[in-house]
């Protein structure tokens, strides 16, 4: 392993968010703090609590994932797409660092500016509502696997993207309204049969429930089922940048 290298491509990344820091870090919270407010004050008037759970805490676990699944994507799409589009990519395919090391820089990054951006998130989550994590071990094996998941994700999008516009696609018209239909506001018990049957088709229901029961011990789905499907879609993402390092697509001129 070429951590020299490695690190490199780490430490970039990671400084391309200190020079973005408003729109990385900052915008993001404040849009939290908004969701906070209009959902917390003008629907949690109207629903005290779901499943015993005050509805201003309920939703902490699906904003923080919404939070994380729609910036890990974008950063680590962009982190990757830039270099192509600069054509220096060039340069770190033909250094001597393996497809491994490269994936794991990149993605590195996207995870860790996620996860920073998620611990944010929930420090200020605490000042709108109270809540407790009731097995953090579980909430931090959610994250870290969705955040790294989704990074992956993203990287495969910023090789698949050759413009500005496919860049965006799939993480607003896509990973957004996903989100918003996952269960991140609500609990499908609420809906109709018809509509809980076909919330199960989201994928990104498994994860918005798995990482709500890490705190409330309340699930829509088994907490299994959610691990096992993360882990399935990590397993694919992850055959598919194999496959991509393998055969060269839009990396080799």
């Amino acid at each position: 392993m070429n951590w020299y290298a490695l690190n490199a491509i780490y430490s970039y990344e990671m400084a391309r968010t200190r020079r973005t820091l408003l729109q990385s870090i900052v915008a993001p919270v404040i849009s939290t703090a908004l969701y906070f407010i209009v959902f917390g004050a003008a629907i949690g008037n109207r629903i005290n609590e779901i499943e015993g759970i005050a509805y201003g805490a309920f939703i902490v676990p699906g904003l923080t994932m919404l939070s994380v699944l729609t910036h890990s994507v974008s950063n680590a799409a962009f982190g990757i797409y830039f270099p192509r589009f600069t054509r220096n990519i060039y340069e770190i395919l033909s250094a001597p660092v393996s497809p491994l090391e490269i994936t794991l820089a990149f993605v590195g990054a996207a995870a860790t500016k996620s996860l920073l951006l998620a611990a944010i998130i929930l420090i200020t989550a605490q000042f709108f509502v109270p809540f407790h994590i009731d097995h953090p071990i579980w909430m931090l094996t959610f994250l870290v696997i969705t955040a790294f998941t989704f990074s992956l994700l993203g990287f495969i999008i910023g090789i698949w993207a050759d413009n500005f516009e496919k860049l965006q696609f799939v993480p607003m018209l896509i990973i957004t309204p996903l989100t918003f239909l996952g269960g991140s506001f609500y609990s499908i018990d609420m809906l109709p049969t018809f509509w809980q049957k076909l919330s199960l088709i989201n994928p990104v229901l498994y994860l918005v429930s798995g990482f709500r029961w890490s705190f409330f011990s309340h699930a829509d789905v088994s907490v299994w089922l959610s691990l096992g499907i993360t882990g399935l879609f990590l397993l694919l993402c992850l055959g598919i940048v194999h496959a991509i390092f393998k055969t060269g697509y839009r990396l080799r001129p």
